[in-house]
Parts: C-alpha cells; sequence; structure tokens
C-alpha cells in the first residue's frame, strides 16, 4: 500500500468535553466520550481508508467513528477510552502503509481571523449551518483555516483546553480545515492562538 499518501494522522487524548459533545452530535457511527483518545486520519487515494480502517479494527479494540471519502481524500476517526487502543490501532495502520509517523504530511496555517462582536445579520447566517453552538450577536468570533483539513480536529481540541469558548463548527474533511469559535474577545483570541501553536507543532514531511 506504499501508493498511499499519509496527508494527516494524529492521536487526539483526553477529548475535551465541547469537542467530544460536537463530534456525537455530527458522526456517523460510534460516539466518543469527553476524555477519550482518539485517532483521526486523512489519506490519498481515497479509498485506501477502507482497508487501513479494517487493519486497525482487527488489530485492536478501538471503535468507528466515521470513515467517508469526500471527493478525493478519505477520512476516518476512531475512538477508544483506552490509549494504548488507539496507539495499537495506529501501528497497525502504519505497519500496514510500511510508514512511521514523520511520513505523513505537515500542516500549514493558512489563515484566521477574529472578529468581535459579530452582527445579528451575520451572526444568523452562520447558524443557519452551524452544527455546534449558536452564535450570539454581540460575541467575538475566531476562525482557523489549515491544510490538509483534518488536523483542525486537534485545533479545536487544544483551542477548548487553552480559553472558555464554543465549538460552532469544525470541518475536517476537504482541501482545507476550517475551526469556528465563540466567546468572549479575551478567550477567543487566546484559544486562537492555541489551536494555531497545535498545528504549527506537528511535524512531517512538507507537502
Amino acid at each position: 500500500m506504499s501508493e498511499i499518501t499519509i496527508r494527516a494522522l494524529m492521536q487526539i487524548d483526553n477529548l475535551q468535553p465541547k469537542f467530544a459533545a460536537y463530534n456525537g452530535a455530527t458522526v456517523q457511527g460510534s460516539v466518543p466520550l469527553s476524555g477519550d483518545t482518539v485517532l483521526i486520519g486523512e489519506f490519498a487515494p481515497g479509498n485506501g481508508v477502507f482497508s487501513l480502517i479494517d487493519r486497525a479494527l482487527k488489530a485492536s479494540s478501538v471503535e468507528a467513528t466515521t470513515q467517508m471519502v469526500e471527493r478525493e481524500f478519505g477520512f476516518f476517526i476512531l475512538r477508544s477510552p483506552s490509549n494504548a487502543e488507539v496507539s495499537a490501532a495506529r501501528d497497525a495502520m502504519l505497519a500496514e502503509l510500511g510508514a512511521s509517523m514523520s511520513d505523513r504530511l505537515k500542516p500549514a496555517i493558512t489563515s484566521t481571523q477574529i472578529i468581535t462582536s459579530v452582527e445579528p445579520y451575520q451572526a444568523q447566517l452562520l447558524n443557519k449551518w452551524r452544527k455546534g453552538a449558536l452564535i450570539v450577536p454581540g460575541q467575538t468570533l475566531g476562525i482557523v483555516e489549515c491544510a490538509p483539513a483534518a488536523y483542525i480536529s486537534i485545533a479545536a481540541n487544544e483551542a477548548e483546553k487553552a480559553a472558555e469558548i464554543d465549538i460552532v463548527e469544525v470541518r475536517a474533511v476537504g482541501r482545507f480545515g476550517r475551526l469556528f469559535i465563540s466567546g468572549s474577545e479575551n478567550s477567543v483570541k487566546t484559544a486562537v492562538e492555541a489551536a494555531t501553536q497545535a498545528i504549527e507543532a506537528v511535524d512531517g514531511q512538507d507537502a
């Protein structure tokens, strides 16, 4: 399976309560809970995700939360309350590929925005398609964009760790990943900084 490119692969332990709740409301399969460990990845070509998830499930007691192919990339989430089981799933996938974590692509921040005192009409437009918390007019909105898309997941978890914010939307599939968070101006600024640092700290190959 050497033709498969590991666009993203990350193991997130201690899943934060709001990010866990967001995933629980949006995933296809086993619902992740606060405190769980998750393995999240993105592969190209997309169909490679199916055999790799099969290998991971047979090698560990993790449960499948999401598996999908969106245009050109395959995306998945596996979960377990046991960090060791998630590590076993990750290692099984890497063994199948004959690869290591250093072979994944290194993510890059493509943009960040902080919008203070969100106007009522913009808040309503955002609320039409959000899957997480409602944006209240007057709050501050923070947006982080990165590539590859899946890495936005680690940004969301670290943003919640760093500050008291609400998770509005996490788009982890496609060409770019996007995180939308809301709260007070200071909280959002702190969370955006933490999210940015989390993505920048991930090592890997240059795209």
